[in-house]
Formats: structure tokens, C-alpha cells, sequence
């Protein structure tokens, strides 16, 4: 974390990333001293309501996150500047989204968490644009300009407002990332009453085995435990509110109705209670880990992978036969996984996956045929990129 003391002192010169935290009501103009070289600049988690009419004389700067403000609207400026390719305002207050505020080499936007009911036409001038945050807004439908959205690979949609499912979004031809659960037109959660439903009180947790978006993981004892199942459990207790992906109440909705496969983190019970929704899994072994690490802000919607990381041939194919396995369950399920990421898978010494994170998982039983096919469609083209990443590490 820097500070506008230090940036005042001049001791930032020639800086080319910047983050400033201090409960700012005003943008400060002495981040202009650093016009000739800043390319990354966050100011979330301030009290900014406006960005200055001269802010594009920033002109090296390729990425601005201004999240946890309170914007009402999107800064016109953002829109004259050439070299900006990602923008983030999550978790602000913005209600409009200007025909003029995005600039047109945008390859990543995220919006997440606002008031936003309608896009702009000129979203579609964005043809660059690959990575779309929206979940957790209040949008009704998407304009037709949608369809120019031809490099659009990752789309969150999840808890907004649309009444029925977005048709245009099956003519982009790269779509391979999509979350739409929470919207009135989905199906409603099911009570799973196939699972055993646990109260609280029978947990006993103890050390924190991981944390996501949506909650957080912990081993835990499971006590007046009479159905046979492992006493000693990993459980994840949701969080309340808007993850970047949607509801965690469509995440454990989505786990469950998916239900048990040799690949997948193994689903126990659940507790469905007004002030905890949470649920039992299997406890991994601990000879397993990631398989892949989350994109970067270069790589945008690709993964990327640990220096030196490779396979024979034969485990390239095991792996990749593992996680077909998988996409014909959820299939079979009608589920769409919606993050089908190597990021998101865990492998052990005999390369055996188990894939989870559901966080962006959508039901789409109650689509049409022809809808139903599309998502496949997107779900089957997640899976022929992470194919080409696994390929990608095959030392010959």
C-alpha cells in the first residue's frame, strides 16, 4: 500500500503501479506527477464520487480499479482514454452506464455489485472486450448490440433481473465462461431432500482449510452423526450477499443437485438454517494441489501455470479424459459449471483431479432444447481451452 504522504514527498517518481487507501473524498492531482510512466492505478475503498475532467492526461494507464466507492455513474473521462483495458468498479453505487465512459480498447470490465439496470448501445463497440462482470445488478435485458461482443469469453450475469434467458448470447462465438443463476427467469432452488440436512449445533469447526468469494472452509467434527458418513468433515459456510459470481445460495444449490462423482469434491449434507446455509464435503487428502493458477491480468481469461510445471503425454491424457468424464456428469445433470478453470481443478501424484468451486454453476434444466444446446456448446468450448492448457505443458 502506498501513501498520499509519500506521493506528495516525490517518492513515487517514475512509479508505474499506484494504490491509494485512505478514505479520499477528492482525487488527489498529485498522482499526475506520474504521468509519464503509471499504468496501473487503484483507488478502491475510498469515499470518491467523481473523477476530474483532466484525469485522461494519464495517458500510459492500462488498468483503474475504483471499487467500494460511491459512484453513481461510470466517469465520462474513462471513455478518452485510449490506452485503458481494465476497468473495475465493484461493490460501488453506479446506476448508469454512459454511451461515452468506456473506451473502445476495453478487454476487461467488471461491474459487479452496483445498481445498473440497462447497458449503453455502444457496449457493442467494445470489441475487444473478453472478460464482463455484471452479477448482482439489476439489468432486464441486454441490447442487441451484444452480438459484436465477438472476443467475449467470460460473462457473469447471475442475480440481476432478466425475465428470460438471453438469447443473443449464443451467437458469440468465444463464449466459454458464463454464470446466469439468481435471475427470474431460472429454476428455484431445490430443497435437495436426498441430502442429509445437518443442524449447526452438530459441527464442531476447527482450523481454516481454505476461503473463496462465496465462504469459508473449515475441518470440522461432525457429531450425533448416525448415517454412517466420515465423522471428520470439510465444511463451507456461505457467506450472505453478491460474490462476483452470483449467490452462494445457487453455489450449494448447484453442488448438490450435481451430487457425487469419482472427480468431484464429494458432497456429504448440508445445513439449511435462517442464519447459516452451509455444506459437508469429504475431506481432500493432502497430497493434493492446484493444478492450475488463476489468469492475470495479462492473460485475462486464460490460466497460467507455475514455472517449470509439465506432464508426459500419458498423464496429459488421463487428465484430460478425467475432466471430459466430468462435463458429460454435469451434462447429465444439467448443470453448467461456469468456471471450468485448471485454477479450479486439484490433482495428486497419480494425477487423479478432483474438480469443485461452483460458484458460477447455472441449472438450465428448464430451457429450452435449443438454449440447453448452446450452453453445452460454451461449457464444451471451457473445455477444449483447459485441453489446450494441459497439452500446452507436455514435455516430448
Amino acid at each position: 500500500m502506498h501513501t498520499l504522504e509519500q506521493l506528495r514527498r516525490g517518492d513515487y517518481q517514475g512509479a508505474t503501479h499506484l494504490k491509494l487507501s485512505e478514505q479520499l473524498s477528492e482525487f488527489p492531482k498529485e498522482i499526475y506527477t506520474l504521468a509519464d510512466t503509471l499504468e496501473v492505478l487503484d483507488l478502491s475503498d475510498n469515499q470518491l464520487t467523481e473523477l476530474p475532467s483532466d484525469f485522461a492526461c494519464l495517458t500510459k494507464l492500462r488498468i483503474f480499479f475504483a471499487s467500494n466507492n460511491p459512484f453513481e455513474q461510470v466517469p465520462e473521462v474513462l471513455g478518452q482514454m485510449p490506452e485503458l483495458e481494465m476497468i473495475g468498479f465493484k461493490s460501488c453505487q453506479i446506476k448508469t452506464v454512459s454511451e461515452h465512459c468506456l473506451p473502445a480498447c476495453t478487454r476487461w470490465l467488471i461491474l459487479t455489485d452496483n445498481q445498473i439496470a440497462a447497458l449503453p448501445d455502444a457496449i457493442g463497440r467494445l470489441t475487444r472486450l473478453e472478460k464482463l462482470m455484471l452479477a448482482g445488478n439489476a439489468i432486464r435485458e441486454l441490447p442487441h448490440t451484444f452480438a459484436n461482443l465477438t472476443n467475449l469469453r467470460l460473462l457473469r450475469l447471475a442475480a440481476n433481473q432478466l425475465e428470460a434467458f438471453p438469447e443473443i448470447l449464443l451467437t458469440l462465438p468465444q463464449l466459454a465462461w458464463l454464470a446466469f443463476s439468481g435471475n427470474p427467469f431460472c429454476a428455484p432452488r431445490d430443497e435437495h431432500s436426498d441430502f442429509t440436512q445437518v443442524a449447526a449445533v452438530d459441527l464442531a469447526l476447527h482450523e481454516v482449510l481454505g476461503q473463496g468469494a462465496s465462504g469459508l472452509i473449515s475441518r470440522a467434527t461432525w457429531t450425533h452423526n448416525g448415517n454412517g458418513l466420515a465423522d471428520d468433515v470439510a465444511v463451507k459456510v456461505y457467506k450472505g450477499g453478491i460474490t462476483s459470481d452470483g449467490y452462494p445460495q445457487d453455489e450449494l444449490d448447484a453442488c448438490l443437485t450435481v451430487g457425487a462423482h469419482e472427480n468431484l469434491v464429494k458432497p456429504l449434507a448440508h445445513i439449511h438454517e435462517p442464519d447459516c446455509a452451509a455444506l459437508l464435503m469429504a475431506l481432500i487428502p493432502a497430497d493434493y494441489h492446484n493444478l492450475g493458477q488463476p489468469p492475470s491480468l495479462v492473460s485475462c481469461t486464460r490460466d497460467t501455470f507455475t514455472q517449470g510445471q509439465s506432464f508426459s503425454a500419458e498423464q496429459a491424457d488421463f487428465i484430460i479424459a478425467q475432466m471430459r468424464a466430468v462435463v458429460a456428469h454435469l451434462e447429465n445433470k444439467q448443470v453448467s459449471h461456469g468456471d471450468l478453470y485448471a485454477h479450479n481443478v486439484l490433482i495428486n501424484q497419480d494425477s487423479h483431479i478432483l474438480f469443485g468451486d461452483f460458484g458460477a454453476a447455472s441449472k438450465y434444466h428448464h430451457l429450452t432444447p435449443a438454449q440447453q444446446a448452446g450452453i453445452r456448446r460454451m461449457e464444451r468450448r471451457a473445455l477444449a481451452y483447459f485441453e489446450e492448457d494441459i497439452l500446452g505443458l507436455v514435455t516430448h
